[in-house]
């Protein structure tokens, strides 16, 4: 099945055929690629966005294309054990951008159809009874997720996102800078919480939007002095939220040294980001969205896919 919306997205569906071409087989073992089902029973489904509009369409780099063929390489190699197993997982295919313009306007026009496309495909892939995992493209994804898990579950969500910027820039136009603030404008967010700032990388307007929108906020440099504890505060805000749905953001800008659309030296560990993911004890999270990862070599395609390989098979063995 191909769904697609005039010339500039289009969707790839999964089979077991294509899955299979990421796969190294090894005797004597099972990998999880080889034990997924892809049936509606499945308890999570992975959709995959390769697409880099939306960071470039916020004058950010080039290369969020690449993080969901780099995470398969990894996650479908992995294990299938009796700590997780590849029947309860389907993958239902990714959305490919097919052209790459550079003028800032015509993105911002691509980044509106991508919209609406990626939330027909949301409503084609996953049930009310599914966690959906989206993995790749630029966080200007966000968007259209909440607002197809609102349209799906017929109610409003939650958002927890760890990430170094709130994206919650004017709405001057659709880019990965500005998901939030177009979905909180629309009434599509019951309360936003984001976690991490990093205070010179945030402007005075964000901060005053934040503010005027009660949105629950940390600082990155408040985690550096010890004065604050990141899981303490995302278990806050999940227990501030209890009488409504979740979906979990977590920008991988965030990381240190992770090559991403804003790439920074300066920022949390894998093994923390690990933790909290491992902790997170909220009674209904509907999804789970890991954006802006960049590879553009080898060595970064390995780290990518590997850590984003972590974060899956962690969140799903939590849930």
């Amino acid at each position: 099945m191909k769904f697609s919306q005039n010339k500039n997205f289009a969707f790839e569906a999964f089979n077991h055929s294509s899955i299979s071409k990421y796969l190294s087989p090894r005797e004597g073992e099972k990998k999880l690629g080889e034990s997924i089902e892809n049936n509606s029973a499945s308890p999570f489904v992975i959709l995959g966005i390769c697409e880099d509009s939306g960071p470039r369409a916020n004058l950010g780099n080039a290369g969020s294309t690449n993080a969901f063929d780099a995470f398969l390489g990894k996650f479908l190699n992995m294990q299938s054990n009796q700590f997780l197993n590849g029947n309860e997982i389907s993958i239902a295919g990714k959305i490919v951008q097919q052209t790459s313009p550079n003028d800032i306007e015509i993105l911002r026009s691509h980044i509106v159809e991508l919209d609406e496309f990626v939330q027909e495909i949301i409503h084609h892939v996953v049930s009310s009874n599914q966690i959906l995992i989206v993995i790749g493209g630029g966080h200007n994804n966000a968007y259209p997720i909440i607002k197809s898990m609102q349209s799906i579950h017929k109610t409003q969500h939650s958002i927890l996102n760890i990430d170094p910027h709130a994206d919650c820039r004017p709405l001057e136009g659709r880019h990965s800078g500005n998901p939030f603030s177009y979905a909180i404008s629309e009434g599509a967010i019951s309360k936003y919480g984001v976690l991490g700032l990093h205070e010179q990388y945030n402007s005075q307007g964000i901060l005053d939007f934040l503010k005027a929108h009660k949105c629950t906020h940390s600082y990155f440099d408040n985690y550096l002095d010890g004065t604050k504890s990141l899981r303490d505060d995302v278990e806050s805000f999940i227990n501030e939220s209890s009488n409504t749905p979740l979906g979990i953001e977590i920008d991988l800008d965030c990381i240190e040294n992770m090559p991403t659309s804003a790439f920074t030296p300066s920022g949390f560990s894998v093994n923390e980001i690990r933790s909290v993911i491992k902790a997170l004890n909220a009674q209904t999270i509907h999804y789970l969205h890991l954006p802006e990862g960049s590879p553009n070599n080898h060595l970064e395609e390995s780290i990518v896919g590997k850590t984003l390989a972590y974060f899956v098979t962690d969140f799903m063995k939590k849930q």
